[in-house]
């Protein structure tokens, strides 16, 4: 059975890709498991100053999913060159960095220190807040592409963009993400939510709001890769709710070339390795033989 994918000329062993901010740097989980198992793996987003992130609370549950709001904690790019490439140049998986910046001059200053051997790809992470405009640079289709092209004047190792679900219309800003010269597209980001303590009056998170993760966001999820896979002719990566082999199937039906699972690593360390299994089970199944096979073979009569 080949379960091998190819996205923009990287190839990934399985198309099984741990979510940034869900596995840290890999470390930890490598103590459970063999995590070279694992197509690639999105590193915590790293910014260029060390980031303590956001007061607590910064987690709440919700029905199928959780709230967070964890405001990007890292050690810096700086810290991270020094203390966790070396580590991570020992893994047998693609390693995938996500970068945040405040300002485009940021974006494009981490994508050059980046630039180095341990690190396959790059993943934009464009949901932060852009500092001249209070507004994040992924709600726009004219910010998603300045971002994108200006970054990839930087960048040479492929890039993705993450897209932020919180927008008008998903299809316009993955169209200008590929017009700003990205090589792969992944969504969803966040869902932009809130929860209230009912007995202290209080919002659940310090910050408020914080972005919803889980199955409960899987058919926004689902619809909007489906939209984005028919209007792009680059790479998608499909992530959101993902938690058995079955739903991984889903997006790759609906038009993801590989998927990305996020909120299961917290739930079940061992997610990972168990979807992978279900997805060749099911693959098996249905007597099919290549992964690729069923990307965008959605039926519609």
């Amino acid at each position: 059975m080949n379960l091998k994918v190819k996205i923009a000329g990287v190839e990934f062993k399985n198309p099984f890709i741990a979510a940034s901010g869900t596995y840290g740097f890999a470390k930890s989980f490598a103590k459970l498991y063999d995590v070279s198992l694992l197509g690639g793996v999105c590193l915590k987003g790293l910014t260029l100053k060390k980031k303590d992130g956001n007061a607590p609370h910064r987690v709440a549950e919700t029905p199928c999913g959780m709230l967070n709001s964890v405001g990007l904690q890292n050690p810096g790019v700086d810290a991270f060159l020094k203390d966790t490439l070396p580590y991570l140049k020992t893994l047998d998986t693609v390693v995938i960095a996500n970068v945040c910046g405040n300002t485009v001059e940021e974006y494009c200053e981490l994508a050059s220190k980046l630039n180095v051997d341990g690190i396959d790809m790059f993943e934009l992470n464009i949901s932060c807040p852009n500092v001249k405009s209070g507004m994040a640079f992924g709600i726009n289709p004219e910010s998603v592409e300045e971002v994108a092209k200006e970054v990839k004047k930087h960048c040479k190792k492929p890039l993705i963009v993450k897209l932020s679900p919180n927008v008008a219309d998903i299809k316009a800003n993955a169209k200008a993400a590929q017009e700003g010269g990205a090589d792969a597209i992944s969504l969803i980001n966040t869902l932009l939510g809130m929860a209230i303590d009912v007995k202290t009056f209080k919002p659940k998170l310090n910050n408020v709001m914080g972005g919803l993760s889980g199955p409960a966001v899987k058919p926004v999820a689902v619809r909007m890769v489906y939209e984005c896979a028919k209007t792009v002719s680059i790479p998608v990566i499909g992530l959101g709710g993902i938690v058995t082999g079955e739903d991984a199937a889903e997006f790759m039906i609906a038009g993801a070339n590989a998927v990305q699972i996020g909120t299961a690593n917290l739930i079940d360390p061992f997610a990972m390795p168990k979807i992978i299994n279900q997805f060749e089970d099911y693959l098996k199944s249905m007597g099919i033989s290549d992964a690729n096979s069923i990307v965008g073979k959605i039926k519609l009569n």
